[in-house]
């Protein structure tokens, strides 16, 4: 567990309970993948959500009182989000929740905090039932029915009518993504050449990629996470098989290209966030999260960012962590100015926003193009 303290670490005994109100910080808390198979998504957010709460804590706070964040690792592993959350609310008196990237973690920890009536916003879990659980989760992403069609139509933009789908059956989010990309796709005249399947963890995708590959695909989406993915394009490069990759957010991580090389290069995926952006703000934000980490942000880093001002945000707003007043005026959020766009939540807590194309290439990630909703 990490905590971040900005308050004095001795009070006078005799003045403890007078001062209380006004120093006592608000305690948020955060899971977050940073250990285990999808440590950089966590490791990134954690980054941008601590580099807010400095923020916020070197300003002031929020309403006279900073922020303490209290880090729990839930290692990648399933059963770990349920646990670290019920601890964070019954033990450590948190009055929201920030987490997760993943999907199915999302999904383990959202029960728990709508039942306790604990604010969560997941910067990044794009499955459509994250929300669905109930008034208390938010989200500040785009999710997967935007994602999708986003890529189907960038597909049908650039002339790849047959396209074959490589889906990771153990995430919900590359389960939803594949969804909605081939119903759009077939809705809009294209054709899926062939469905194969994997599961997080597998390292051997030749027999997947070689049926693939006969289906004689224009392009191959890969909606999986970047440990996968970055094996799944060595081997399909291996096999020969020289057709782009196409994905979603889900492709970012530390490792992907260092494991992935040049199989990549060419290849194109949906995203959150450019660093390449020449916003003022975007450059503003990346010229502090590397003074302070010494690398560049990626969009997890970016959507940590955010998700932690926007709940600040909401706290100055509703004057007050009382869960009902807290819930509203998160659910009220509209045109916030983030470094990942205007973000607004709809009527379902879901962020309205833009998403970004980047293509690989020269051993980075490039700038394609911008997609509003």
């Amino acid at each position: 567990m990490t905590r971040f303290f900005t308050i004095l670490s001795a009070l006078l005994p005799g003045v403890v309970f007078s001062v209380a109100s006004a120093a006592d910080p608000f305690r948020v808390g955060e899971f977050a993948s940073l250990t285990g198979a999808s440590a950089s998504f966590g490791q990134s957010s954690h980054k941008g959500t601590e580099l807010a709460v400095e923020e916020i804590n070197a300003a002031g706070g929020v309403l006279g009182r900073p922020i303490e964040l209290i880090t729990e690792d839930d290692q990648s592993q399933a059963g770990q989000p349920a646990t670290i959350v019920r601890k964070l609310i019954s033990q450590d008196s948190v009055v929201a929740v920030l987490g997760e990237v993943a999907s199915s973690k999302s999904l383990e920890a959202a029960p728990i905090c709508q039942q306790n009536k604990i604010p969560m916003i997941s910067p990044a879990s794009t499955n459509p039932k994250v929300t669905e659980v109930g008034d208390c989760i938010f989200r500040i992403c785009f999710i997967d029915p935007f994602q999708g069609t986003v890529m189907s139509k960038f597909a049908r933009e650039n002339g790849w009518k047959k396209v074959a789908v490589l889906t990771d059956v153990k995430q919900d989010y590359s389960v939803g993504l594949a969804e909605f990309f081939m119903k759009d796709f077939l809705a809009n005249g294209g054709q899926i050449v062939r469905e194969q399947k994997y599961s997080t963890g597998d390292k051997d995708f030749k027999p997947q990629l070689t049926s693939i590959k006969a289906s004689q695909p224009d392009a191959v989406f890969v909606p999986g996470y970047y440990a996968e993915v970055s094996l799944i394009a060595k081997q399909a490069k291996l096999l020969g098989l020289k057709v782009p990759l196409l994905g979603g957010d889900g492709w970012v991580g530390d490792s992907l290209l260092k494991v992935a090389g040049k199989s990549l290069d060419g290849s194109f995926f949906s995203s959150h966030f450019s660093s390449d952006d020449a916003s003022p703000k975007v450059r503003n934000f990346v010229d502090k999260f590397k003074a302070k980490y010494g690398e560049v942000p990626d969009d997890m880093a970016a959507l940590g960012y955010d998700s932690a001002m926007i709940l600040a945000d909401a706290i100055r707003r509703a004057g007050t962590t009382d869960s009902g007043p807290l819930r509203q005026a998160i659910a009220s959020t509209s045109s916030h100015d983030g470094v990942t766009g205007k973000i607004t939540l709809d009527a379902q807590r879901n962020a309205s926003k833009s998403a970004v194309i980047l293509t690989i290439g020269g051993g980075g990630f490039h700038f394609v193009k911008k997609v509003e909703p």
